[in-house]
C-alpha cells in the first residue's frame, strides 16, 4: 500500500518523481480553457473520500479540483459526519471506508487518527494536515521554488516564526531534498527535538539563530506561517503576537536575503503581523503561485498513490 504520510516517510526519488511531474502536469494545462480536464483520465472511475476534522479552504479545494481534473470524484466528510473515534473505532472507519472508495485523504488534528487510519485501511491514506505535519504544503513550496529558481537543493531555506507543522515538513524536506534550512524565532516556539535530531541525523543540521536579520543574510527562501492557529484560544494571541513581534517579515529583513530571494507563506495570513502586506505584495512574493501549487503537487501525490 502506498501511502503519503509524511515526507521523510517518502523515497526521495518518489519525492523527485512527484515535484517533476507536478511541473509537467501544470504546464500542460497552460494551453487549454479554464476548467478543462487533464487529457489523461488517470483518476476515471475512482473515488476519492477527502476527510475534513479540521476545517479547510486551500486543502478542500485543490484537492476537490485535483481529482476531479483527473477524471475522479470525491465524497467530502466533514469531523461531524464521521465522528472519527467516537461511537466507532478509526480503525472501523478506516476498514468500511475502504470497501466504498479508492483513496482518502484526511486533515485532522492528532497524528496518531492518520496513522490508524493508514494502519487499518486496504486503500491509500494521504496527509492532508494534522497538527504534526503539513507534507502536502511544503510538496508544493519545493515546486513553487524550482518552477521560479531551478533546484532547491543546496539553496538556503530560512523559517521565521513559530517552530510548528509546517516548519515541521520544511525540515522534513530538507533532508529528502538536499537544502540548507534556519529556524528563527523565539525559543519557546522552538521545533520539535525529534525534527531537528532526524535533521541531523540525516547530515542536514537545521540551524537556529535567535537574530533574524543575522538569520536572513544570504537567504534563497524565506518562509513564515500565521503566529496565530485557527484553534488557538484567544487567551494565546496576545502572548504569540507578543513572542514573534520581532521575527516579522517585513521589508528590511528582506533586504538581508538576496536580491533574487523568494517570499512564502502557506496562507491564510494575517497582513502585517506575520508578514507586512509591502513584502506579500512585493517583487519577492510567490504566495499565490505557491497556493495555486497545492493543486498541482496533490495531483501528482494522488498518481503516486495510485500508482497511475
Amino acid at each position: 500500500m502506498t501511502h503519503f504520510l509524511d515526507i521523510h516517510k517518502t523515497d526521495p526519488a518518489a519525492l523527485r518523481a512527484m515535484i517533476d511531474q507536478s511541473i509537467a502536469m501544470k504546464r500542460a494545462r497552460a494551453d487549454r480553457p479554464k476548467g478543462a480536464l487533464d487529457d489523461e483520465q488517470p483518476l476515471a472511475g475512482r473515488m476519492v473520500a477527502l476527510i475534513f476534522e479540521k476545517p479547510s479552504t486551500r486543502t478542500r479545494v485543490s484537492f476537490d479540483v485535483g481529482v476531479r481534473q483527473m477524471g475522479g470524484q470525491t465524497m467530502v466528510l466533514s469531523g461531524s459526519d464521521m465522528q472519527l473515534g467516537h461511537g466507532e473505532t478509526i480503525a472501523d472507519t478506516a476498514r468500511v471506508l475502504s470497501r466504498y472508495v479508492d483513496m482518502i485523504m484526511i486533515r485532522t488534528f492528532e497524528e496518531e487518527t492518520l496513522l490508524e487510519m493508514a494502519e487499518h485501511a486496504s486503500v491509500p491514506v494521504i496527509n492532508g494536515l494534522t497538527d504534526r505535519t503539513h507534507p502536502c504544503q511544503i510538496m508544493a513550496d519545493v515546486m513553487t521554488y524550482e518552477e521560479h529558481r531551478g533546484p532547491i537543493a543546496e539553496r538556503k531555506v530560512v523559517w521565521s516564526g513559530d517552530g510548528n507543522n509546517v516548519f515541521a515538513s520544511f525540515a522534513h524536506a530538507s533532508v529528502q531534498f538536499g537544502f540548507d534550512l534556519t529556524f528563527t524565532g523565539p525559543e519557546p516556539l522552538d521545533p520539535e527535538r525529534a525534527w531537528l535530531d532526524l535533521a541531523e541525523k540525516a547530515g542536514r543540521p537545521i540551524t537556529i539563530d535567535r537574530d533574524p536579520a543575522r538569520a536572513v543574510e544570504g537567504a534563497d527562501l524565506v518562509v513564515t506561517d500565521t503566529w496565530v492557529s485557527m484553534h488557538d484560544p484567544e487567551s494565546a494571541k496576545e502572548r504569540r503576537h507578543n513572542q514573534l513581534r520581532g521575527y516579522q517579515v517585513n521589508e528590511e529583513l528582506m533586504r538581508h536575503a538576496k536580491p533574487d530571494a523568494l517570499f512564502m507563506h502557506c496562507l491564510p495570513a494575517h497582513r502585517n503581523d506575520e508578514a507586512t502586506s509591502g513584502v506579500m505584495d512585493g517583487p519577492h512574493s510567490v504566495i499565490f503561485d505557491e497556493a495555486e501549487n497545492r493543486l498541482h503537487a496533490q495531483k501528482a501525490i494522488m498518481r503516486h498513490c495510485l500508482g497511475v
